[in-house]
């Protein structure tokens, strides 16, 4: 699997992101609906700037976006990267399972040859 530069970054702060169980959660509230970083940080014991802290990174990583509404930032879960993650994650499974497969064939051909 060829992985280039642009992409191996994106993947690095899409997982740094995605690292955090309060991040993951942020991100969960926020594909569910949109909501503003107020509302958001009314659910964690934490300062509003600590969780606007987790929300710039969450956007950073794209895995959010922001917008204004007055004085309001709101939140909202972004479908997009969201894919990219699982497809990045599927291409390893697929390695992975390609592996487990090959050994699988060594395994049936030493026993085939009578190896242990």
């Amino acid at each position: 699997m060829v992985v280039y530069q642009g992409s191996e970054q994106k993947a690095d702060r899409v997982f740094h992101a995605l690292a955090d169980t309060t991040r993951r959660d942020i991100l969960k509230r926020s594909l569910q609906s949109e909501n503003s970083v107020s509302t958001l940080a009314l659910n964690y014991p934490m300062s509003f700037a600590a969780v606007q802290k987790h929300v710039a990174i969450l956007e950073r990583a794209k895995l959010v976006t922001k917008r204004r509404r007055g004085r309001e930032q709101l939140v909202r879960g972004d479908d997009a990267t969201i894919r990219y993650a699982f497809e990045l994650l599927q291409k390893f499974e697929t390695v992975w399972q390609d592996r487990i497969d090959r050994f699988g064939d060594i395994l049936t051909d030493n026993q085939r040859r009578g190896v242990s």
